[in-house]
């Protein structure tokens, strides 16, 4: 193994400045506080219905809140998750669509299709329409349903958008990223729209209002509008951290003694979505839902280190199935929690909000079989195991193979060029690329350069096509344990190719320039006819196929595109 040291820093010195002065195996920043005999007569069920409010960041590392030590300020963050409970077991999806289906869902992305890539602007995909998603189910159980923020789920139909998937309302954007004050997404060169939408309407009114901001008015305004006695459930998905690195100027001044620039914006845009949900939960107290509420908060991946986030000292980052990619910042603040103020090392994945929370909701799950998500109410509120064992991470048959895989190195029952991860028990696997792989500290250094951001390498990973950690003992995964524990390696391997029996289709049709925003008066949207989805998914053949069959019957307006992009570039250069 060779380590490169970074400017004559050593990872023991690293630990005397403090960077690793978060104690994982440490039960929490705060004490646990003994639980007040009075939550003891709480009833095993709620009198009604509680609200329910799930928050969603987009692309905050794991060190970037303040209880795991960060120099970013959360202060509200920091306070909910203090009086309810942390979890500390709790992981995601590397990259945003593939985290947003499975909450919606409840199940594995094999199981949806979507086990590759995110979903692109220009694609005509979305979420399966047979699936039926939290929100539907939560209005079967009498809530109203409302959603503000990023919903990158797909839009190539009407039939996808957010109110025609569960929601009663929605305020935000369709695709992946947008300007946080013009709402403006631009998919490559010239092909640029406008992305903001109030329902199923253009929102153009709204523009130059920064988004973190509008999101949390959004909420405020729908919460006055509700009645308390009346359950609601409200998806906040904030666009926030994402790129591009943009905040009100008054945050960026609070962090302008941190060197690195990436690093401050993004700073400045945590402390921004931060005072954002402390908004939100002064309008629950407010308007009187507090008392009979929950709050769950989750991060969707991990953070992008060379756009600012941390994800120290987890290794990886946003796109990669270690640690840093995967593992995610969660917890649960609620009045109605029967053991608070406590910190949960019960195995939590984001598929199970499904099902804990329609069980909340006193929803009906038994029309909805097959959920790879479990109720884990129990664990959270009472501190009981977790019905939860093992995780998929999931398996890409599309993503590049790995050069030195093969299925002779997966006991001839898995092709590890596969790229693949499970979790069962303390162990972990990897096959195939699993992404970049170093460990990179805080970005705190003056002009910290990117390509010195590397704690330190390990060149003896570009040979290899499996890994395998004991995530309790080694949860920073600097410790493969693939040579000496082969037993384990073939018994997860089996694991996989179980559930990738049960895998569907991958669906990752080619883009289609019907989809360009000139078509639909400068901004993004619904673009595919009646006849195109007939004869796109009507057909037996696989999408894939039908794709390529499309592509020549309009190349020619390809080739319109490509001068009319010429032509836009050369307008703007």
């Amino acid at each position: 193994m060779a380590v490169y040291a970074l400017t004559g820093f050593s990872l023991v010195s690293l630990l005397s400045f403090g960077y690793l002065s978060w104690d994982w195996m440490k039960p929490s920043l705060v004490a646990d506080v003994a639980m007040d005999p009075l939550e003891k007569s709480l009833p095993p069920t709620f009198a009604r219905p509680p609200h329910i409010i799930f928050i969603l960041t987009d692309d905050q590392g794991y060190h970037d809140v303040g209880y795991h030590g960060s120099d970013i300020q959360t202060p509200t963050l920091d306070r909910l998750a203090a009086e309810g409970v942390k979890l500390e077991n709790y992981y995601i999806q590397p990259i945003c669509t593939p985290s947003r289906s499975q909450l919606i869902t409840g199940r594995y992305q094999i199981h949806t299709g979507l086990q590759h890539s995110i979903i692109r602007p220009r694609q005509p995909n979305c979420l399966p329409l047979d699936q039926v998603t939290l929100p539907q189910k939560l209005q079967e159980a009498g809530y109203s349903t409302h959603m503000v923020g990023k919903w990158h789920l797909g839009f190539y139909k009407k039939e996808c958008l957010p109110t025609r998937r569960g929601f009663d309302t929605f305020l935000g954007s369709l695709t992946g990223n947008v300007d946080y004050y013009t709402y403006d997404n631009c998919d490559g060169p010239g092909v640029c729209g406008y992305d903001l939408h109030e329902g199923e309407d253009v929102a153009w009114d709204q523009s130059g209002k920064y988004s973190t901001f509008l999101y949390a008015q959004r909420v405020s305004k729908i919460l006055a509008s509700h009645s308390p006695k009346e359950p609601i459930f409200i998806y906040v998905a904030f666009q926030a951290v994402h790129t591009p690195l943009q905040s009100p100027k008054e945050y960026i001044y609070r962090y302008r003694s941190m060197g690195n620039v990436a690093r401050r914006k993004y700073a400045a845009m945590v402390t921004c979505m931060d005072e954002a949900v402390k908004n939100i939960t002064w309008a629950l107290k407010k308007y009187g839902y507090y008392d009979n509420s929950v709050i769950v908060f989750s991060t969707d991946n991990g953070g992008q280190t060379f756009s600012g986030g941390s994800n120290w000292p987890l290794r990886g980052r946003k796109g990669t199935y270690w640690e840093g990619g995967v593992r995610g910042i969660g917890f649960v603040h609620s009045p109605l929690i029967k053991r608070k103020r406590r910190t949960s090392w019960a195995l939590v994945h984001i598929t199970d909000w499904y099902p804990t929370l329609v069980s909340l909701a006193r929803g009906n799950l038994s029309n909805v079989p097959g959920l790879d998500g479990y109720n884990v109410w129990p664990a959270i509120s009472e501190g009981k195991e977790s019905p939860r064992t093992e995780i998929l991470h999931n398996i890409d048959p599309l993503y590049n193979h790995a050069k030195y895989g093969s299925l002779e190195d997966g006991f001839g029952i898995w092709n590890t060029a596969v790229q693949a991860s499970i979790r069962v028990g303390e162990w972990k696997l990897l096959t195939g690329d699993p992404g970049y792989s170093d460990w990179i500290p805080p970005q705190t250094l003056t002009n910290f350069p990117g390509s010195w951001w590397n704690l330190e390498r390990l060149t003896d990973g570009l040979r290899k096509s499996v890994w395998l950690f004991n995530i309790t003992a080694d949860p920073y995964e600097r410790y493969d344990l693939s040579d000496q524990r082969p037993d384990v390696v073939r018994t997860l391997l089996m694991r996989l190719v179980h559930y990738n029996r049960t895998a569907i289709p991958v669906r990752y049709p080619a883009e289609n320039p019907r989809a360009h925003p000139d078509f639909n008066g400068g901004a993004w949207g619904p673009w595919a006819s009646e006849d195109d989805v007939e004869e796109w998914e009507g057909g037996g053949e696989p999408l894939k196929s039908r794709n390529k069959k499309k592509k020549c019957k309009i190349c020619k307006l390809r080739s319109f595109f490509r001068k009319l992009n010429t032509r836009l570039m050369s307008n703007r250069i």
